[in-house]
């Protein structure tokens, strides 16, 4: 099945259903950032609009309310949000970086973070000698 495409304000809402599990229209709209916060209906229209698309999936009914859950995968969505993301950068992760970068919204400090995570020395070997 294809992922459907999101937007911004749909993957905010499928986000609180992640953290959430399974919840009406009620509980994501009072669990949502004061700031963010808009009027029910149009977190209904969100979530019929996700449930159209795949993304969340009616599991029961209790009086008036209708209960979704997510019926994606974070990480998989994710990971689709990134391959995407890539694709506008030729696939190279590279230029995405040193794009971020430039941009400030990764710093050296960052990369020596993600090394370090990853296990890597400054010349890409992992610890085992491997190039990471």
């Amino acid at each position: 099945m294809k992922e459907p495409r999101l937007s911004k304000a749909e993957t905010r809402i499928l986000e609180q259903y992640w953290r959430l599990g399974t919840a009406s229209v009620r509980e994501v709209l009072e669990n949502l950032p004061e700031d963010e916060r808009v009027a029910y209906t149009t977190v209904q229209t969100l979530v019929y609009r996700l449930e159209e698309k795949g993304a969340l999936k009616k599991v029961k009914k209790i009086g008036n309310a209708q209960l979704f859950e997510a019926a994606l995968d974070q990480s998989q969505y994710r990971s689709r949000l990134v391959r995407d993301l890539l694709d506008l950068f030729g696939g190279s992760p590279r230029l995405l970086v040193s794009n971020l970068i430039e941009d400030g919204a990764l710093t050296l400090r960052d990369l020596k973070e993600l090394q370090s995570a990853t296990g890597s020395d400054k010349n890409g070997h992992s610890r085992g000698g491997k190039r990471a």
